[in-house]
């Protein structure tokens, strides 16, 4: 959609202007409610390293301004035409074709920092108001709004969306206590760096020189993954190994070179070459949370949207994707029940996504235990095993579509149930560990 539909009335506060925060103002204000995004950083800077979201993503931003936000982000992105995997030792296993590339939606897979900024500057292009520096400190609603109080003041609107991440403080108004994250007994290096040096080294040489790659090693509960991007001119790895630490209030640190070498002690000289190369890393703790029972507050003027609701494990590829389709799902439904009736459409929103989104966290799970747990014996004789999953169900899904198809039915199935309908009780898919 490019251009906006007419105006609802509806007053949106997004508190968060992450992929989560943005996709969802952004949708809103095509589908004409009016928006003020709340960001607690007083500037936005491109920090990060690789990101990645699923053609069922890329299909959003495919969508705005007729193709032009993608224009922008193509030139960023990583183009390589398989994932190849390796053992621990150096021993391929299997190469994986990437999912073809289609225009109308696009995988997009580059720096966080980079795609993130194009998204901002597109939000801004639209109008949206964007207050960089606004800390929320406290959730309010009643029956008829929803506020927060922020640098003094009370600022009142139909409906709130926290989108603040995994240590969400909207998380304290809809479920009426402090949700505090836990270890998951994992933790990640990862960092983004010139290739320059890795063109120049014999070992590491044939990662970048011809162009993008994507390069996995496989161990005993550890996995590897390195790419080189921008057509050979960027590179970034990550390193996911297990970490008891204890997570308080922060859980990223500026990490060690000698440490991750470590972790891959004894595996494939070429990975352990490309961490010799890297001149900073990051050590990033994967903190986890017990499955949430609702995204809603009581009176559903209050809703929680991306990691404040359900982060998700690296290895699904999806929790930004997710988030996005949050955002969309969220503004349409608030589009069809219309100003009279938001807390109708926030329910609406939370019944149509939970189910799908459980499901998608359950990839990372079984995706982490199959490389991390491999029977390698059985992996020699069938290689495919071990590749990404690439579902249809998960890919080719049109979250805005489908809203506006199972709208009516999911308004009466909420109408019976006397629209408090549970849907952790509701769901038919086993419970999670969240992790972000």
């Amino acid at each position: 959609m490019s251009q906006r539909a007419p105006e609802t009335g509806i007053k949106v506060i997004i508190v968060g202007a992450g992929f989560a925060g943005l996709t969802a103002a952004i949708e809103c204000h095509l589908k004409g409610h009016s928006v003020l995004v709340l960001e607690k950083f007083p500037e936005l800077k491109p920090l990060g390293d690789v990101i990645s979201f699923g053609p069922n993503a890329g299909r959003i931003m495919a969508r705005w301004a007729n193709g032009a936000v993608y224009d922008k982000l193509y030139p960023l992105l990583h183009r390589n035409k398989e994932l190849n995997f390796y053992m621990w030792n150096g021993e391929f296993i299997v190469s994986q074709p990437v999912y073809p590339l289609n225009r109308e939606a696009p995988s997009v897979n580059g720096h966080r920092g980079e795609i993130h900024e194009i998204i901002f500057n597109y939000a801004k292009e639209l109008g949206i108001e964007i207050r960089l520096g606004y800390r929320v400190l406290e959730y309010l609603e009643d029956k008829e709004r929803a506020g927060v109080q922020v640098n003094g003041e009370t600022i009142w609107a139909d409906v709130v969306v926290g989108s603040d991440g995994v240590r969400s403080k909207a998380r304290e108004l809809v479920l009426g206590y402090v949700d505090k994250p836990k270890s998951s007994g994992y933790a990640i290096y990862r960092a983004w760096l010139d290739s320059t040096p890795l063109l120049h080294d014999p070992l590491t040489k044939h990662l970048v020189e011809s162009g993008d790659t994507h390069t996995g090693w496989l161990g005993p509960d550890v996995h590897f993954l390195a790419a080189s991007v921008k057509d050979g001119k960027s590179f970034s790895w990550v390193c996911t190994h297990r970490d008891e630490g204890d997570i308080d209030e922060s859980w990223s640190f500026p990490g060690k070179i000698e440490d991750a070498l470590k972790v891959i002690d004894g595996w494939d000289p070429i990975a352990r070459r490309i961490v010799e190369l890297t001149p900073e890393c990051v050590d990033w703790k994967l903190v986890y949370r017990d499955p949430l029972p609702t995204w809603i507050s009581k009176e559903a003027r209050t809703c929680l949207v991306g990691d404040a609701a359900h982060p998700f494990l690296p290895t699904s590829i999806q929790g930004a994707s997710q988030a996005m389709e949050d955002g969309v799902v969220l503004a349409v439904c608030l589009q069809l029940a219309g100003k009279q009736d938001v807390p109708l459409a926030v329910r609406a929103y939370e019944k149509i996504r939970y189910g799908r989104v459980r499901k998608a966290q359950l990839l990372g799970e079984e995706t982490r235990d199959m490389w991390h747990k491999a029977d390698w014996n059985e992996v020699k004789k069938n290689p495919d095993i071990i590749k990404l999953k690439r579902d249809d169900w998960l890919f080719l899904f049109d979250c805005e579509k489908n809203t506006y198809e199972v709208w009516h039915e999911t308004v009466k199935e909420l109408n019976t149930a006397g629209g408090v309908e549970n849907p952790a009780q509701s769901s038919a898919q086993p419970p999670l560990v969240n992790v972000h």
